[in-house]
């Protein structure tokens, strides 16, 4: 059982909003109140004067609200509750965050959206670890190469996108990345990757469908492209200049 022991009224309002949604059952106490036998674990924020003994206790701030839910039930079902993130990488990402073994978050986003959601879910974490997929080489790297400030493995992705029935289209690249959350691989500082000529014609054969005038960029900017320092737009007016 989950236990709200705060006196902080947006914590309260958030924490409890997200229980119900998610259907978990809880109680709640005031703090000085003792807690239920049945406690599993506690959430309340840094102020509050509760004596938890030696029942699981998160604490979290109203904006943290999410964090607390997911590192409660990761406690609840007897997981670690670390935060793992899991990047199926490509020109549309799936994102998967996992709390212990619970997924608890993702995202099929635009390659540029990447960093931002993977730094937005790891921020408040404890221990994080964002387990990339080694395919699609040139965007892995990349985002590899720009979460400096994040601990990063790089995963074998072999086997890891799943056959898709009926009525599961595009969510191909997420359930992949849920896999690949769960894989163990090997960290990694940085990723240097020398394109191919057939991964220079890919960025070439974008930037014309991309292009007004149905022009491609050079091979030149194409490198440059592949290597994250621009994207395709801004390879695309250099170009034109």
């Amino acid at each position: 059982m989950i236990v709200v022991a705060t006196a902080d009224f947006e914590l309260y309002h958030e924490v409890v909003g997200r229980l119900r949604d998610r259907g978990v059952e809880f109680t709640t106490v005031e703090p000085g109140e003792g807690l239920p036998d049945h406690a599993t674990v506690v959430i309340t924020v840094p102020e509050d004067d509760v004596d938890t003994g030696e029942v699981p206790h998160v604490v979290a701030s109203a904006d943290e609200a999410r964090r607390a839910v997911d590192e409660a039930l990761a406690v609840l079902r007897g997981g670690s509750g670390r935060t793992v993130v899991g990047v199926d990488p490509g020109v549309r990402p799936g994102i998967a965050v996992l709390s212990g073994e619970m997924v608890v978050a993702a995202f099929h986003v635009p390659f540029a959206d990447a960093v931002e959601t993977i730094r937005r879910e790891v921020a408040d974490a404890v221990d994080p670890v964002v387990r990339v997929g080694d395919g699609a080489r040139l965007q892995g790297s990349q985002l590899v190469n720009e979460l400096d400030d994040v601990p990063v493995e790089l995963v074998d992705e072999t086997g890891t996108t799943p056959y898709l029935g009926t009525g599961a289209r595009g969510m191909g690249d997420v359930l992949a990345a849920v896999n690949i959350a769960r894989l163990d691989g090997e960290r990694v500082e940085s990723r240097e990757v020398e394109p191919t000529a057939g991964e220079l014609q890919v960025i070439k054969d974008r930037s014309r469908q991309q292009s007004s005038e149905n022009r491609a960029i050079d091979e030149r900017l194409a490198r440059r492209v592949a290597s994250g320092e621009l994207s395709i737009e801004e390879a695309l007016d250099e170009h034109r200049n």
